[in-house]
């Protein structure tokens, strides 16, 4: 059977935000254990009181603090260029035997200096280009299923070290940096030592602002 302490994490786990500002000790363990009673009640399927909650509270061992890793630091400390680019589409296809093929012929007619990115699923491909490539798309896809499109985004590429592989947490903060900022991805790019996050237009100059704060706030 749970014990509360088991109870309290197992819902800390799946509230990281809640998980930071409690290891921080910057969130009222009274207020917080009141709020974990009746879930934790659940769970255990009996009453259980608040001051049972605040003492596994007091007595939880979160992981290490990883915004405060040194490696993490420097990480973050040092990151690349930041580049925008703007007036992007995103197309959606749905996977089928001929669409590498309609792929492989958009590959040979598209402009070198263009944005372009492409990424496969078990069940459908993303291709996010350049909005002046949009008739050449148009017309060596057109046999495919077209799911989604979405115009007028903006990607912002950020250059990674070369260590960024080894450190644990790294998108965990890039990510949670634009949730705590409110800022929605539309799309994520990424290869081994560049990320890039498209989003609509009228985000990108909050989501370029949360990327720079990275840096300085770190």
């Amino acid at each position: 059977m749970k014990t509360v302490s088991e109870c309290v994490e197992e819902i800390l786990l799946t509230q990281p935000f809640l998980e930071e500002a409690l290891a921080r000790r910057i969130i009222n363990f009274s207020a917080l254990a009141e709020e974990l009673r009746e879930p934790i009640s659940d769970m255990l399927r009996k009453p259980i009181k608040t001051g049972a909650v605040m003492m596994a509270l007091r007595r939880y061992n979160p992981p290490n603090n990883l915004r405060h890793s040194n490696k993490l630091k420097t990480v973050l400390k040092n990151l690349g260029d930041i580049t925008v680019r703007s007036n992007l589409v995103d197309y959606t296809f749905q996977n089928s035997s001929t669409l590498m093929i309609s792929h492989s012929k958009m590959i040979s007619s598209i402009e070198t200096n263009v944005f372009y990115g492409f990424s496969r699923g078990t069940h459908e491909s993303n291709l996010v280009i350049s909005a002046s490539q949009k008739q050449k798309i148009e017309k060596h896809f057109t046999s495919e299923h077209l799911i989604g499109l979405q115009e007028n985004l903006c990607a912002i590429s950020i250059g990674l070290p070369e260590i960024n592989t080894k450190i644990p947490g790294l998108y965990y903060q890039i990510f949670k940096r634009f949730a705590w900022e409110g800022i929605s991805l539309y799309e994520v790019i990424s290869t081994t030592n560049e990320f890039s996050v498209l989003v609509e237009d009228h985000m990108v100059e909050k989501a370029f602002s949360a990327i720079k704060k990275l840096s300085y706030k770190s």
